[in-house]
């Protein structure tokens, strides 16, 4: 998604779900017509999850990433959602240029989850892969909101710069941060 996006035109490359969880992310690709999401990679949470994304995205050609904020059914943001969101500014600062767009995510992972257990995948093997289904939900509504808009779907997350001492020629490293 680039800022001609906003303009209605298509993205250049797929587009990446990403559920947030507090041990595990699920991560979904959207194929290159932006009309399906498919599950890709679960992470563990944690140290290189970042890094690890970021290279999922750079080896599929990303033009977004799409990042679940799970908001309560009365659509307050409690704990879980201000995690997200954190997590999303690092990860926009980990992959900029790239875009990433937090959108709501109600009821995806308990959707996953239904599902899963409907199909007779349960307990172990469930747990490892509730999460890609949860990011596949994810960009999907994403994919589809894009296109009965014709605006990418959600909220964009800045991605905040931080420069160095140095690159701020101060000793003070309370000085470097620029919002």
């Amino acid at each position: 998604m680039t800022a001609s996006d906003d303009e209605g035109e298509k993205p250049l490359g797929p587009l990446l779900g990403i559920d947030v969880g507090s041990v595990r992310i699920g991560v979904a690709l959207g194929d290159p017509a932006a009309t399906v999401a498919v599950p890709l990679e679960t992470v563990r949470r944690g140290r290189g999850d970042l890094d690890r994304i970021a290279t999922l995205a750079a080896q599929r050609g990303a033009s977004g990433l799409v990042v679940g904020l799970p908001v309560t059914l009365a659509g307050q943001e409690g704990p879980a959602a201000q995690a997200s969101r954190a997590f999303a500014t690092d990860l926009a600062r980990c992959v900029a240029p790239t875009p990433v767009r937090l959108v709501d995510e109600r009821l995806t992972t308990a959707g996953a989850s239904r599902g899963l257990r409907a199909a007779g995948v349960s307990g172990r093997k469930a747990r490892h892969v509730v999460d890609q289904v949860a990011a596949t939900a994810i960009l999907q509504g994403a994919l589809d909101m894009q296109r009965t808009t014709g605006r990418p779907a959600g909220e964009l997350v800045e991605a905040p710069s931080w420069r160095t001492a140095a690159d701020a020629g101060t000793d003070d490293p309370d000085e470097t941060r620029t919002p």
